[in-house]
């Protein structure tokens, strides 16, 4: 396959705007893949890092899905061709970024993409699905059961925000592994995610919300995640929780307010770049959160293959990466729900 010596990628600005140009397509090691990128998904730590970043010409951009166009000189385990999707640390580096004609990724942190899966679907599989890995098996946080095995103790899990490309997979994979679910979304939503397995699903605007939610889980609900992970979402969620220790993990810091409403139930921040094993700004390296999503990569062709887990819906921007700037506005004013932005390239 032949590869340029220069690609289209979208940068950060030092104004908090993003710009197309030109820049060398990454040179990668021997352990390293570089996929010539045809479709990307978006999310909002997309637009954050352009917005609160303060670097400019990094590549933008987390979710990609493509073929291989090079592998590293001791990679074995992909060839040329290979259709892979996968997740990087978009807005942090100037030759790694998912935004880009080509991308480049450690073997390990990618996945081969079977037929059933078009590249825009592979696409939404990255950091919507891997933080649900994460937050759900990682023991560190809720350390459930992870599938093929099954908890068949009736367990319920709550998760705050059932809509979100997060909610969504971490839904479908919690009730893989045996447990109930108790969720909230807006009603239009709700049969759409008991389709996805959640056994409760209740209007979070409702005024007997968490009245509802303890009833119908009979008061026992002791884990949960929280998507959204703001100060009222965490509030809510632990009040949602039965008598005696819980935990629940949030995407994001963990709110002092929210901890002060329930002593007992521990509220704990995560993190996805973690998972990909390297330090950045004053975070150091996890070696065992890369080991641990390496590990479940490897189930993922199954998975999606078989239909086990199903993709998040998606809403196709046209004009690829030149639509990236209508996609963060579509996202920062609130208009998506239930669905995953997605641009083909």
């Amino acid at each position: 396959m032949s590869i340029p010596a220069t690609m289209k990628a979208v940068l950060t600005t030092t104004n908090k705007t993003i710009a197309m140009k030109k820049i060398p397509v990454p040179t990668i090691d021997n352990y390293e893949v570089l996929v010539k990128v045809a479709a990307n998904a978006l999310n909002p730590t997309d637009w954050k890092h352009v917005r609160y970043g303060s670097t400019p010409d990094l590549i933008c951009g987390v979710d990609y899905a493509g073929t291989i166009a090079k592998v590293g000189s001791a990679v074995t385990t992909f060839a040329v061709g290979d259709r892979v999707a996968g997740f990087v640390h978009g807005g942090q580096y100037a030759d790694r970024g998912a935004f880009a004609e080509y991308v480049k990724t450690p073997t390990e942190l990618t996945w081969k993409v079977p037929d059933n899966l078009t590249d825009e679907a592979a696409a939404t599989l990255g950091c919507g699905a891997w933080t649900a890995v994460q937050t759900l098996y990682y023991p560190g946080y809720l350390g459930l059961v992870e599938p093929p095995a099954k908890t068949d103790k009736g367990e319920w899990v709550f998760i705050y925000g059932g809509s979100t490309s997060v909610g969504m997979y971490a839904i479908q994979f919690a009730h893989l592994s045996g447990y109930k679910v108790a969720t909230v979304a807006s009603p239009k939503h709700h049969d759409f995610l008991k389709s996805y397995g959640a056994d409760v699903v209740v209007d979070y605007r409702a005024s007997d919300a968490i009245a509802q939610l303890q009833a119908a889980t009979n008061g026992s609900i002791h884990v949960g995640l929280d998507t959204i992970a703001e100060v009222e979402t965490q509030s809510f969620s632990v009040k949602t929780f039965g008598s005696g220790p819980g935990k629940l993990i949030t995407i994001l810091n963990a709110q002092p307010d929210a901890q002060a409403i329930r002593s007992d139930v521990q509220i704990q921040a995560s993190l996805l770049y973690t998972v990909l094993g390297r330090a950045w700004g004053t975070m150091p390296a996890q070696p065992d959160h890369r080991k641990h999503i390496a590990a479940f990569l490897k189930k993922f062709p199954d998975l999606f293959k078989s239909g086990t887990i199903k993709p998040n819906p998606t809403k196709l921007f046209e004009g690829g990466l030149n639509a990236v700037s209508e996609g963060f506005e579509y996202m920062i004013a609130g208009k998506n729900s239930g669905e995953k932005i997605v641009f083909k390239q």
